[in-house]
């Protein structure tokens, strides 16, 4: 059997309205999750604390340990699915020197590596590497087939020829191949109106400067495969 590709265009209109950089995402963590770490971390909580009360209750606890201690606390409560416990082990450490949210290979964990840091930058008061997300506010139109995929084709008219997504996702962005990176790359894409987003990625793959311009039509080439005995 013969795999041949076809390629299906789609023109769209973006107009990018608000690019900004933050240090940490809203809801990344629940009472649930705070609860389940202080339990881990050796402390009983009455279910009646507030979110605030408990935050401050995990990053007094957390700091009764090693940083790569806690790290490797919290890689296992989110991450055990994914991750042995030597790679953990390694992780813990690692996360210390380096940005692994925007470094590990595997691109698919770099959402919940950068939940995970950013809880450990904000409780050890900077000792990790401080990471930023990158959230977009943008509307595109028609309001057609709008997936992560569609997205990254389209904004690959207004990034800089520097951007990381350009030079390591050529062949994906212009319709060559298979672009299932993209369902990695953009973290959230939430449909917040008729034609408007909200995407949230991190700083690594898009950030504020790299943006040229603000509105612009893009075609979007679609890739897909085609069996031929």
């Amino acid at each position: 059997m013969i795999i041949l590709c076809k390629t299906k265009n789609m023109k769209y209109h973006i107009i990018i309205n608000s690019v900004k950089s933050v240090e940490a995402l809203k809801d990344a963590w629940t009472k649930n999750d705070y609860i389940a770490l202080l339990n881990k971390f050796g402390l009983e909580d009455d279910q009646n604390s507030s979110f605030q009360e408990l935050q401050e209750l995990l990053f007094l606890a957390i700091s009764d340990y090693e940083p790569n201690e806690a790290a490797a606390i919290i890689l296992d409560y989110k991450l055990s699915d994914h991750l042995n416990e030597n790679q953990i082990d390694q992780l813990s450490h690692e996360m210390l020197l380096d940005k692994i949210s925007e470094e590990y290979p595997d691109i698919s964990l770099h959402h919940e590596l950068f939940n995970i840091n950013q809880l450990l930058y904000k409780a050890f008061n900077g000792t990790f590497p401080n990471a930023k997300a990158t959230i977009i506010e943008f509307e595109i139109s028609p309001n057609t087939d709008v997936t992560k995929e569609v997205v990254l084709k389209a904004f690959d008219k207004t990034l800089a020829k520097s951007n990381v997504i350009k030079r390591l996702f050529s062949d994906q962005l212009a319709g060559k191949e298979e672009f299932t990176e993209a369902d990695s790359i953009i973290w959230e894409l939430t449909s917040t109106g008729e034609t408007s987003y909200i995407l949230t990625t991190s700083e690594y793959w898009m950030s504020r400067d790299e943006f040229s311009e603000a509105e612009f039509d893009a075609t979007v080439i679609e890739f897909e495969e085609e069996d031929e005995d």
